[in-house]
């Protein structure tokens, strides 16, 4: 999953070499931390966080089919 998200955030960027995604558990789920460069962040937020919802959403769906829980947060 860290891939997925690493490769759709690289293709949304203009500085895809400042894309860094962190990694932890936190209460029974994994926790992927998404951080790009200051002036990419609305690009990955979108409008009204509709790109972060996809992006949520996307990766949900890919950790359902692996029977875990995840989250994605932007900083």
């Amino acid at each position: 999953m860290k891939e997925l998200i690493e490769c759709i955030a690289k293709s949304l960027v203009e500085h895809p070499d400042q894309v860094r995604i962190r990694e932890r558990e936190e209460e029974g789920r994994i926790v992927f931390v998404l951080s790009v460069a200051p002036e990419d962040m609305g690009k990955v937020i979108g409008k009204q966080g509709r790109i972060a919802k996809a992006l949520r959403t996307v990766v949900g769906a890919a950790a359902v089919r692996e029977d875990k829980r995840v989250m994605v947060e932007i900083v």
